[in-house]
C-alpha cells in the first residue's frame, strides 16, 4: 500500500493525490528519498574550502542534480530487472512496478530516456562529469545483470558507486587541497553501510533470503559480522589519519575534534541494527533516528566551522 510522507504539508499531499497513479508510481520508483546519497558529490567542494565560490557551487549543484537523475534511472532499471524477486520481498512487493502501479512500458521508457537526458546535460556542464556518469551507469548495468549475484563483489560494487560520486564532485571544480584520504574514508564508510544492510536483510528475510537475492546463499551472519568489524575499524582509522595528515586539513590538529562525532554516529548505527533490530536502509535510518540525524548535522557543522572559520577570523582580526 502506498504511504505518503508523514511530515509532508497538507497542500503537497493534496497535489500528490491528484497526480495520475502511474506518475506517482514513477516518482516513487525514482526514489527521491535516496537522493541524499548523492550529497557525496559535495564532499570535495566542502573540504576544499570552495563553498563560498558561486561558480564552483553552481557546477557542483548541477552535478548533484544530474547524479540524481542518473541514479533514478538505475533504480528504475533495478526494479524492472528484479520485479519477480521483489514480489517475494515483504517490503519491496509494495513498490510501484511489482505492485502494478507503474506499468512496465512506462517504466522501460523512463529507464531508457533518463540516461540520455542526463548525459546531454552532463556534456554541457563538463565532459569529465559525463565520463564519470557513463562509468557509474555502466557499473550499475553490470551490477543489475550480474555483479549483484557475486558474493563480496556485490558490496564492493555498491561502495564504488559512492567513490564515483566523490570523483564527480572533484572533476567539476578546480580542487587545490582535496586529499586522496577522503576516497579511502568514503569507500570504507560505504562498505560499512552496505555490509550492515546485507546483514539486516539476511535476518529479516530468513529462509526466503535466497529467493530475494542470490548472494544470500553464500553470506551468513558470522561472515557479515566479521566484515562489519573490519570496515568499521578501517573507516574510523582512515578518517582519523585524514584529520591530521591530509593537505586539505587546513586547521591543524583541531580537525580531530570531529572524530568523536564520526565515532558516535557509527556506533549508533551498529546499536540500531544489533540491539534495536532496525532493518531499514542507512539513508532511511538517518531520518528515522533522531540521535543519528542530530549527530550527522553536528558533524557537518563542526567540520564546516573548522574548515571555514579560521580564514574568516584571520581576515576579521
Amino acid at each position: 500500500m502506498e504511504k505518503p510522507a508523514t511530515f509532508a504539508p497538507a497542500p503537497i499531499l493534496s497535489m500528490w493525490r491528484i497526480l495520475p497513479a502511474w506518475l506517482r508510481g514513477l516518482i516513487r520508483t525514482m526514489r527521491p528519498k535516496q537522493w541524499t546519497k548523492n550529497l557525496f558529490v559535495f564532499i570535495p567542494i566542502l573540504f576544499d574550502r570552495q563553498l563560498g565560490q558561486l561558480d564552483a557551487l553552481t557546477r557542483v549543484c548541477a552535478a548533484f542534480a544530474l547524479y540524481c537523475l542518473m541514479s533514478s534511472a538505475v533504480y528504475l532499471l533495478n526494479d524492472i530487472v528484479d520485479v519477480e524477486r521483489d514480489k517475494l520481498h515483504p517490503k519491496k512487493k509494495h513498490r510501484a512496478i511489482p505492485s502494478g502501479q507503474l506499468p512496465m512500458p512506462i517504466a522501460i521508457f523512463a529507464a531508457v530516456s533518463l540516461p540520455i537526458v542526463t548525459l546531454i546535460g552532463a556534456l554541457w556542464v563538463s565532459v569529465p562529469l559525463a565520463l564519470v556518469l557513463i562509468a557509474y551507469y555502466t557499473k550499475d548495468l553490470a551490477y543489475s545483470f550480474y555483479l549483484k549475484n557475486v558474493v563480496i563483489i556485490d558490496v564492493l560494487t555498491v561502495a564504488s558507486g559512492f567513490i564515483m560520486r566523490v570523483i564527480a564532485g572533484v572533476v567539476v571544480i578546480n580542487v587545490t587541497n582535496f586529499s586522496p584520504w577522503l576516497y579511502v574514508v568514503v569507500g570504507s564508510l560505504s562498505l560499512f553501510l552496505a555490509v550492515g544492510k546485507r546483514r539486516q536483510e539476511l535476518i529479516m528475510l530468513a529462509e526466503t533470503a535466497q529467493d530475494v537475492r542470490a548472494t544470500y546463499r553464500d553470506y551468513n551472519l558470522p561472515l557479515l559480522d566479521d566484515m562489519l568489524r573490519m570496515v568499521t575499524s578501517a573507516t574510523l582509522i582512515s578518517y582519523t589519519f585524514y584529520t591530521f595528515e591530509a593537505r586539505t586539513n587546513l586547521t591543524g590538529s583541531l580537525m580531530l575534534l570531529s572524530v568523536p562525532f564520526a565515532l558516535y554516529g557509527m556506533f549508533r548505527y551498529l546499536y540500531l541494527i544489533h540491539v534495536k533490530g532496525e532493518g531499514s536502509a542507512p539513508d532511511e535510518l538517518l531520518f528515522k533516528d533522531k540521535a543519528l540525524f542530530i549527530t550527522a548535522v553536528l558533524f557537518v557543522l563542526v567540520v564546516g566551522a573548522l574548515i571555514y572559520l579560521p580564514p574568516w577570523l584571520d581576515r576579521l582580526l
